[in-house]
């Protein structure tokens, strides 16, 4: 009986999994290590409505996908060669950036455990603890300096208990709960993204829009600038060479009788400019232009007033 439940158990979730890649173009792979029941079930009550996580053994997953991937869903092989060590698939249709932040908010602080690997360093600091006197021998057995101070473990001296990614030994750990002391958060750990076909590393989340948008500008114009130097016409260059071509035109017709329609306007200008200056006159305000033509007036007179510089040399008269 208990054998028959258990498959079809199996075949619930089976069909769980298939009408979720059915239902959802986005997912992440996060590992569970050192998650327990209770705190994987307050994460899914906090991203519900937003993600659905999946638990099952990675042999179930991987037999699922194969088939999926048997009916056409290629793109999926990828996650079944990712379906490795302790995994939980979750599932979205949001915005991956706010689905990972949630993911990574989720953390419970815990205890060192035994044959874990430390997440970070862990140092104790120097004085007076709670430790009672007969736990001396203990830290004597860790290489910790110590001695008793009215009734308690004094440790001497600022002790590096854990390095990052060492495993922690049950001593160490015994040491830092009988210390109280939780060092470690433990949560769901987004290891690869899966979007729309393609399986990155959760670190490209954090590229901006922005940052794809001068990269790719950049690029743009470092391959126009190769291109038009060694005379090889690319998409990138066509329009600069364009541009190009046609100021190279316009000043051949600026200094022949060569013409064309484009650059009708250029010489037209170049021939009489006092009629595109009167013409730009009232676009300029009426208060700028009466002010600029009374300066000139201004300056035309005081340029009357002034003798000429040869009467000042012909006063007296022809010496030379």
């Amino acid at each position: 009986m208990a054998s028959k439940k258990t498959k079809e158990r199996k075949y619930e979730l089976a069909e769980q999994l298939e009408e979720l890649f059915d239902n959802y173009s986005k997912l992440f792979i996060v590992t569970v290590d050192n998650v327990g029941s209770d705190q994987l079930h307050d994460i899914r009550k906090s991203m519900r409505g937003k993600a659905v996580i999946y638990c099952g053994k990675n042999t179930q997953m991987r037999r699922l996908i194969r088939t999926l991937e048997e009916k056409g869903r290629t793109e999926l092989d990828k996650i079944r060669n990712a379906c490795k060590l302790n995994v939980a698939l979750v599932f979205t249709n949001e915005s991956l950036t706010e689905i990972r932040d949630m993911i990574l908010d989720n953390k419970k602080p815990s205890p060192a455990k035994a044959g874990a690997l430390a997440q970070c360093d862990v140092n104790i600091e120097k004085g007076v603890t709670a430790l009672e006197p007969s736990m001396t021998s203990f830290l004597q057995a860790l290489n910790i300096s110590s001695k008793i101070t009215k009734g308690s473990i004094e440790i001497v001296n600022d002790v590096e208990l854990l390095k990052t990614g060492q495993k922690i030994d049950a001593s160490q750990a015994a040491l830092l709960q009988k210390l109280d002391i939780t060092p470690f958060a433990y949560g769901l750990i987004p290891i690869w993204v899966f979007d729309n076909g393609s399986l990155f590393s959760p670190e490209v989340l954090d590229i901006k829009d922005e940052q794809i948008m001068d990269t790719f500008t950049s690029c743009l114009k470092t391959t126009a600038i190769i291109s038009m130097e060694c005379n090889m016409p690319t998409v990138a260059s066509v329009p600069y060479s364009i541009l190009l071509a046609f100021a190279n035109l316009l000043a051949v017709a600026a200094e022949t009788d060569f013409t064309f329609k484009q650059a009708e306007a250029i010489k037209a200008y170049l021939a009489d400019p006092s009629a595109f200056a009167c013409a730009a006159g009232p676009a300029t305000g009426g208060a700028t232009g009466g002010a600029a033509a009374a300066a000139a007036v201004e300056e035309e007179e005081e340029e009357e007033d002034i003798p000429a510089a040869g009467g000042l040399f012909d006063e007296g008269g022809d010496d030379y």
